[in-house]
């Protein structure tokens, strides 16, 4: 005798017997992270991001899946990429933890990405190249104020903060390989410059041209990996 299931039956009884099956599977441990498939972890096992703690909702904080490990994170916790050899050693989204297992990268190396952001902008104002303040517009959005300064440490990076103060930059840019475009179109405001690399355009405005000349001295070396031999000549306050 045969007996015949629905197949929308058949198909709920082994997706039902196959996570049942992963339950059981050993999380991957740090050597085998991108070598075979991780555990894939339901959308509805979880609340929370499992890396930063914080609570999924569908309009800012969405879940995503590392490739890695089968986590559901977060998209800033998801901002990763790396080739899996599980997958033929394409490039996937993995979360920040196996990017730095998988990459090898150390953990003061970590700490230094971890925390880019969370440096204070009177620490590195103090201590920079050149800061002041710099009218900002990334693609087409409307142009902002920024506080902008490159440190003496970091000397091919831009931070970016809301004002002189603040705890935490809004962003930073990485100087190196960019390109600049010093010469102002009939539509951007007076005294500005562009950055360009690939897809990604940074436009800045300078109060005055002097303060832009000082900034794009600055900025030319660092785009080519150099950095200014006076700096404190350079600096803005």
């Amino acid at each position: 005798r045969i007996i015949i299931f629905p197949i929308s039956s058949t198909v709920q009884l082994f997706t039902s017997f196959f996570h049942s099956f992963t339950l059981l599977l050993p999380p991957l441990q740090n050597a085998e992270l991108g070598k075979r498939a991780p555990r894939w972890i339901r959308d509805n096992e979880v609340t929370m991001c499992m890396k930063c703690k914080e609570p999924f909702n569908a309009l800012t904080r969405r879940r995503h899946h590392c490739r890695a490990c089968g986590h559901v994170v977060c998209w800033k916790c998801s901002d990763y990429k790396a080739h899996l050899e599980y997958d033929g050693n394409k490039l996937n989204k993995v979360c920040k933890d196996c990017y730095h297992v998988i990459i090898g990268c150390t953990d003061s190396e970590e700490k230094k990405r971890k925390g880019i952001l969370e440096i204070e902008s009177a620490e590195v104002s103090g201590n920079s190249v050149i800061c002041s303040f710099l009218q900002y517009m990334e693609k087409s959005k409307p142009w902002q104020k920024a506080w902008c300064v490159i440190p003496k440490q970091e000397a091919l990076v831009l931070y970016m903060y809301g004002a002189p103060q603040d705890v935490k930059a809004l962003a930073t840019i990485p100087l190196l390989g960019y390109t600049v475009d010093d010469t102002p179109k009939s539509a951007d405001l007076p005294h500005s410059f562009k950055l360009t690399q690939s897809k990604s355009v940074h436009s800045f405005a300078a109060d005055n041209e002097e303060l832009k000349q000082k900034w794009l001295k600055v900025i030319h070396l660092a785009v080519k990996g150099e950095t200014p031999e006076c700096q404190n000549e350079l600096q803005v306050n």
